[in-house]
């Protein structure tokens, strides 16, 4: 709690993380009639007659919305989106802090899909790109599918996708330092919303040999009743043998436990019951599904988190800003999943084989070669593929 009291304070001092500053002198006539009436009708015509020069004549090219409707702030749910505010605050510092861009918070008052969309879509001329942020599943999914099909910018729930990628990356490593690979494993995740979704879809990518996946209800499987159309599209891909059951029967003879679920729902007898060599991405927060030194206890062989206060932090800052740098600088009009698969790749890139080790399977947050690193490879896969 220590940090949470200090943090409080701060945010009261503070008074907002963000603020408004000018690029241009106006402290003359001659500067004022420059960057204002009557000089800046010139680029108001140029846009007009060509809109793709709002990327060149304003600051559109490096400005992205931040944009949540508060149902699924950080480990405290639906707090509504006036509460989430300090998080979106601190996401567009993060933003400039790792990526240089420019970032905007807004807290859209809404639980309908297609107003948020109409909301979103209506202001999107302003932006650069749209990061959509703590949304609830399966609202989230629709809302940016909607999105990106509406908007002629990158539209990107990070949330999914962001931890999608980083945990790509941490278990392409954590695979080399076990020795195993990809078309072998057996994966189970733990938390089928955003998140565990994103990273089933992105995992499945890598030609994993099966992975099943397990929510509050159980194992997710094919015409499991009352479940919506998000896990029944998850349950299509994943889990080759249609089991059932619950979390002992998910994590079974698997090679890697990723969990985005709950603290606590793991113990040392299931990580026995694991394949050899297990891995253990248990990324709840703040408390753990286990913790580590008692995953390691039990056999884990690699064991990664999303806190900071121990090795193989599993962090979204890893990924989203570097994506955002390479999707500007591209003039990208989506992110695709050749650009997350790419920006996985460089993550995990950073880390050489003579570094590579269980404590050390992802570059520090505050490494300056990540978002450099990301951004090129964002940027490549676009132009690669366009």
């Amino acid at each position: 709690m220590d940090i949470m009291e200090q943090s409080l304070k701060q945010h009261s001092i503070w008074r907002g993380k963000l603020e408004v500053t000018s690029r241009v002198s106006v402290k003359t006539r001659e500067e004022l009639s420059l960057a204002y009436t009557p000089g800046v009708a010139k680029p108001c015509l140029e846009i007009k007659n060509n809109p793709e020069k709002s990327f060149d004549l304003t600051r559109r090219w490096n400005t992205v919305a931040v944009i949540t409707d508060g149902s699924a702030v950080l480990g405290l749910g639906d707090i509504g989106p006036l509460a989430g505010m300090p998080v979106m605050e601190g996401k567009c510092v993060l933003f400039k802090q790792f990526g240089g861009v420019d970032a905007i918070p807004l807290c859209v008052s809404t639980k309908d899909v297609d107003q948020f969309v109409n909301t979103v879509s209506l202001i999107s001329k302003s932006f650069g790109g749209i990061n959509l942020e703590d949304i609830s599943a399966p609202r989230c999914f629709e809302i940016e599918k909607k999105l990106q099909q509406v908007c002629d910018i990158p539209v990107f729930h990070d949330d999914q996708h962001g931890t999608a990628i980083v945990v790509l990356a941490a278990v392409t490593n954590a695979l080399k330092v076990v020795k195993k690979q990809f078309k072998d494993c057996k994966i189970c995740i733990c938390g089928a919303g955003a998140a565990g979704t994103a990273i089933a879809k992105l995992l499945l990518t890598k030609g994993v040999a099966d992975i099943v996946c397990y929510d509050k209800e159980g194992i997710i499987y094919k015409n499991r009743p009352n479940d919506n159309d998000a896990v029944k599209d998850l349950a299509n891909l994943t889990n080759k043998q249609n089991k059932k059951g619950n979390l002992n029967d998910a994590i079974k003879d698997a090679d890697v436990f990723v969990g985005v679920s709950a603290g606590g729902i793991l113990n040392a007898d299931l990580i026995r019951s694991m394949a050899k060599d297990p891995i253990v991405m248990a990324m709840a927060n703040p408390t753990p599904e286990i913790m580590p030194e008692e995953a390691k206890k039990a056999g884990a062989a690699v064991v990664g988190t999303g806190r900071s206060d121990y090795p193989n932090q599993i962090n979204n800052v890893l990924a989203f800003p570097g994506i955002f740098r390479g999707a500007l600088d591209a003039r990208a009009k989506q992110i695709t999943t050749q650009m997350h698969i790419a920006a996985a790749e460089a993550i995990a890139d950073l880390v050489s084989e003579a570094e590579l080790n269980a404590e050390y399977i992802l570059p520090q947050p505050f490494d300056e070669r990540i978002s450099k690193a990301v951004s090129k490879a964002v940027k490549q896969a676009w132009l690669k593929s366009n």
